[in-house]
């Protein structure tokens, strides 16, 4: 008999860090599949750890073969800055690893007989605004407004969205025996995420969590965009919340097979204001690199997520004075 089990890969990672912890809670016994140990305080609340690359196929037919899945969180992946500097190495793991992953979770369901579902966080970098102005005009932008990503993270994420579409509903659709059952693909588009856990690195909307962790730790920062870039944030426990409740949500309550979600849209100058009412001393100031100034100006300034909030009732629950006051700086007055 196989061992039933939640697979979460890239578990390593900010997302992964607050979502284990979740999943343990619920008692659910967790394999963890990622390139980096994990540390002991995430280790103690999984089943089995598996070093290994979501690029190994040979794992993961030994993963199927040893555990039933009914729930795969695909929070692996190379992270946006990073996957500028290395597009082919992005594809190769972002677009390559999501659909090893796919395929593993068509034929867990196919073997089981019953639907896996597959949560996969996307992002606000799936959006291309063509300049300033229209993107002022734009307001809060829609799942399917101005999706013509312009950074290979980008149309990663955008394309394994449309990947997981195609295995949710047209998968071998001229095949003479189609599959009776099918992946049940979610994705979440987050937008900047906010962590106590871990101190950020590869994210090009990490300014705003690094202004925090730095300002927290009586460090300098140098912010790399302008004081007036807005964008939409969320605190970490709210993007869990939202992985949590998206895979509990009834299938056909949902509309969509990606969802936006977010909490509160800063300005960079925003964020430096809550930091010095915080810590008058703190040093915070601007050395703004145009290029990746310029990838965050193709990015909405807020995003629309009604769907989200109608189909499976997602409700955030921190504001930005919430998020610095009772989750990032008591975590890291405790660390």
């Amino acid at each position: 008999m196989r061992k039933p089990a939640v697979l979460v890969t890239g578990a390593s990672g900010e997302v992964g860090h607050g979502l284990l912890e979740r999943l343990a809670d619920q008692g659910d016994p967790i394999v963890t599949l990622d390139v980096v140990p994990l540390a002991p305080d995430l280790a103690r609340h999984v089943h089995r750890e598996v070093l290994g690359s979501i690029l190994d196929v040979a794992l993961l037919e030994r993963l199927m073969a040893e555990y039933d899945i009914d729930r795969v969180f695909h929070l692996a992946a190379l992270l946006s800055t990073r996957a500028e500097f290395s597009p082919l190495t992005a594809h190769q793991v972002n677009v390559g690893g999501t659909l090893h992953l796919l395929e593993f979770a068509q034929h867990e369901a196919e073997s089981h007989g019953r639907s896996v579902i597959f949560l996969y966080p996307s992002s606000i970098a799936v959006y291309g605004l063509p300049d300033a102005p229209t993107r002022q005009q734009a307001g809060r932008v829609t799942e399917d407004q101005w999706t013509v990503p312009t950074t290979m993270y980008g149309c990663n994420k955008l394309y394994c969205e449309h990947l997981g579409r195609y295995y949710a509903q047209h998968y071998k659709q001229l095949s003479v025996r189609r599959p009776g059952t099918r992946v049940d693909f979610r994705a979440v588009r987050f937008p900047g995420l906010i962590s106590a856990a871990t101190v950020p690195s590869g994210g090009t909307s990490d300014y705003a969590a690094e202004m925090i962790h730095t300002a927290a730790r009586r460090q300098p920062y140098a912010c790399f965009v302008r004081p007036d870039t807005r964008l939409p944030f969320m605190a970490m426990p709210d993007a869990v919340d939202a992985l949590i409740d998206l895979a509990r949500a009834p299938a056909e309550r949902l509309t969509r097979t990606a969802y936006n979600v977010g909490a509160f849209a800063m300005t960079a100058d925003e964020v430096r204001a809550e930091m010095l009412r915080a810590f008058p001393s703190a040093d915070i100031t601007y050395r703004v690199d145009e290029r990746r100034q310029g990838i965050v100006d193709r990015w909405p300034a807020d995003v629309d997520d009604t769907a989200a909030r109608h189909d499976w009732g997602f409700a955030p629950r921190f504001d930005f004075p919430r998020t610095v006051r009772d989750y990032v700086l008591p975590a890291i007055a405790r660390s």
